[in-house]
């Protein structure tokens, strides 16, 4: 996937320490509090759902989704997303996050969850999820969680998002 300014593909595990030093860059250590990095906590994110731009051989962005479980049902939890400063606004972390949706629905995944900004991501295909009708296990703010229904059966999921640690 190319674009006059960046291109895009999967990410490889080379990538890990710039991955890593965009994240520390964009998001600091308090990430790692936060209840969508708990959820995330000790589970390897998809390979074949994470994705990075370039420009010039040099990493400019990331995405990266990750199993999760919401009540009996397989789901998907995007981030972290991260763009290096320098590009921002340049739509590179849309068309991330347009790339992994589109690859997860391919794949026959039916739901992809998040905690963010609703007027980032609702041209990208996410809703407000209903209060109460997913939990995580910790604090959010209801007005950041937000899900793409990849199917008309992922309308009947419901319940509390945690790991897939040891499942």
């Amino acid at each position: 996937m190319t674009d006059p300014f960046f291109s895009i593909r999967l990410e490889q595990p080379g990538d890990c320490p710039a991955i890593d030093l965009l994240n520390d860059a964009a998001f600091g250590p308090g990430r790692f509090a936060r209840t969508a990095y708990r959820l995330r906590e000790g589970v390897p994110h998809d390979p074949a759902l994470s994705f990075v731009a370039l420009t010039d051989d040099r990493l400019m962005g990331s995405v990266r989704l990750t199993p999760i479980a919401i009540g009996g049902d397989d789901a998907l939890l995007l981030g972290p997303l991260a763009v290096n400063p320098e590009v921002s606004g340049r739509g590179i972390g849309r068309r991330l996050v347009r790339v992994a949706v589109e690859e997860a629905a391919a794949l026959g995944h039916r739901l992809v969850l998040l905690v963010g900004d609703a007027p980032y991501y609702a041209p990208l295909g996410f809703e407000l999820v209903t209060p109460g009708a997913i939990t995580l296990p910790g604090p959010v703010d209801p007005r950041r969680l937000l899900a793409a229904r990849l199917g008309d059966s992922a309308h009947d999921i419901k319940g509390e998002a945690r790991s897939i640690r040891g499942r």
